[in-house]
């Protein structure tokens, strides 16, 4: 069987110093040598896609990702070489996890989908989604295309943290999950019970904490990859079977990365091309802007364990493309123009919480009318998220306001626990064109701070645009800067500078973010016509 698949979650996280120097890995030639082939450069998306699990499915790559409280939730990344990638569904189509994730009197910052796993079993020619939530329950999510729909299949009682699903050879399905104490489960033939569950390794304590288990059979011999947060990997192998006994090996620790100022690459997930290569996909942690992937080779031991060859004692910059066949189309790019036509979202968006879909509605652009009343634009449902391009990139939208009621806010914020926005003010009917800063949240995501108004000038007319600049190179907190236009060719800054800080805990990086909320009374809305993220 094609093997590629492996995850992460929250008790993680010691420290996100990027650290030089050590690291169990075979030197390829300096870059240099490999100017004459075809190259790829890490990170190969420059996108907050964190906790990787990557498979194969014939000619066709597939990888999935955490997204926390944004609904819909786990996305499935989709690529014919590896470096290209496309945004093609969601897992999770709605978090129905409880009313916290509805912005309903409680909130789910930082919960929701965390390191999980994706599969495909070929007896079936299903994929398969799974992941725990609020270390209450596992769920089980298939579908038969990435594209949807995606029904859950099952809700298992064992939260199985930090998972990673194994389809056996002979059809079984497995499950390697733990955090420092790592078991096995293996599930029922229709994947709908656990049947059975064996602790199967326990981390010695010179190596600290271990989790996001990726589970694989390689050449008859079982693998769990496992993250040392957030500075190294390590792997188990069983000759014996699932349930071990497994021994361990160090993949990397410490290990230099390919993003300046970033962190050391690590928790993501193996996978095999087609002329039988292997290769490592990992996230880096770069924040403001999240955590990216970036892609290096492995090499196997004559006694079956996995190297990732490094570039100068370090994950490198650059590799030789990996040798696969012609793609069949072009994949989508995850920047350039949304008009917002169809019936549907495009799928690089994601909702802040679920949304209450009485209230938005996409055709002849995206239709926001006001879903609640709030001076906290951390308790607004309808709140509209986009990854942000690094290293740096720009979101220009064109809206349309007219439709605006007295005490309506609308427009594009920087979104994190700390935010910043440009938008629209409408008072006692007039309008104002803002920036605002200072939406905070403490490190229980508490809202510590609404927002203070800090620039504005007054807009006539419906229709104005605004833009947002966002610089997420990792290692130190960076500007955001805003700006307006009321013709779209000629934009005026407004306020000072945003810092956009570079702490971990949030795990989410910044956003780009259309937002409209009343601070009155419900019945207003706006249109975006046209969204654009254009880099440098």
């Amino acid at each position: 069987m094609d093997l590629s698949w492996p995850h992460q979650p929250l008790t993680r996280r010691r420290t996100l110093a990027a650290a030089t120097g050590l690291a169990a890995g075979a030197l390829l030639p300096p870059a240099p040598a490999l100017a004459t082939a075809a190259q790829y450069t890490n990170p190969v998306i420059w996108q907050d896609f964190a906790d990787i699990d990557v498979i194969r499915v014939g000619d066709t790559y597939y990888a999935s990702a955490s997204t926390m409280h944004y609904s819909p939730g786990a996305p499935v990344l989709r690529s014919y070489d590896l470096v290209n990638w496309e945004i093609a569904g969601h897992s999770v189509p709605v978090l129905d996890f409880g009313a916290k994730y509805d912005l309903n009197g409680a909130r789910g910052y930082v919960r929701g989908i965390w390191a999980s796993s994706l599969a495909y079993r070929p007896s079936n020619r299903t994929f398969y989604w799974l992941g725990q939530i609020d270390f209450a329950r596992t769920y089980l999510y298939t579908a038969t295309a990435v594209e949807g729909p995606w029904n859950r299949l099952t809700t298992i009682s064992t939260p199985y943290y930090d998972a990673g699903l194994l389809v056996d050879t002979d059809d079984t399905l497995y499950v390697a999950y733990g955090n420092t104490t790592i078991s096995v489960a293996q599930l029922s033939p229709d994947g709908r019970n656990q049947v059975r569950a064996q602790e199967v390794f326990r981390t010695p304590a010179g190596v600290g904490t271990l989790e996001g288990a990726r589970f694989y059979k390689i050449n008859g011999q079982y693998y769990i990859f496992l993250t040392r947060p957030a500075n190294g990997q390590y792997v188990l192998k069983s000759s014996s079977g699932p349930f071990g006994p497994y021994t361990m090996r160090q993949v990397l620790l410490d290990l230099r990365g390919p993003i300046p100022g970033g962190g050391v690459p690590h928790q993501g997930g193996l996978v095999r091309t087609q002329s039988g290569a292997w290769y490592y996909m990992a996230f880096v942690d770069a924040y403001p802007g999240g955590r990216v992937p970036a892609l290096a080779p492995v090499t196997w031991t004559a006694d079956g364990w996995p190297v990732v060859q490094l570039v100068d004692g370090a994950w490198g910059t650059t590799y030789p493309s990996p040798a696969v066949p012609a793609p069949p189309r072009q994949v989508t790019p995850m920047t350039g123009v949304d008009t917002f036509d169809g019936t549907t979202l495009k799928p690089g968006w994601e909702w802040n919480h679920n949304p209450d879909n009485t209230k938005w509605s996409v055709g002849n652009g995206l239709t926001l009318r006001t879903a609640t009343v709030t001076h906290d634009l951390y308790w607004a449902r309808n709140t509209l998220t986009h990854r942000i391009q690094g290293p740096t990139s720009t979101a220009t939208v064109q809206l349309d306001h007219s439709a605006m009621r007295d005490g309506d806010r609308a427009g594009l914020a920087l979104l994190r626990d700390s935010s910043a926005w440009i938008g629209l003010k409408r008072d006692g009917g007039a309008t104002r064109v803002v920036m605002v800063t200072g939406l905070t949240m403490d490190s229980n995501w508490n809202t510590t701070g609404t927002g203070t108004e800090i620039a504005s000038a007054p807009v006539s007319g419906g229709r104005v645009w605004l833009r947002a600049n966002a610089d997420i190179r990792p290692g130190a907190p960076r500007p955001g800067t805003f700006s307006y236009s009321t013709d779209g060719i000629t934009f005026t800054r407004l306020g000072p500078a945003f810092s956009m800080g570079n702490d971990w805990r949030f795990f989410m990086g910044y956003r780009f973010a259309l937002f409209n909320h009343a601070t009155q009374a419900l019945g207003g809305a706006v249109r975006v016509t046209r969204f654009e993220v254009s880099t440098p």
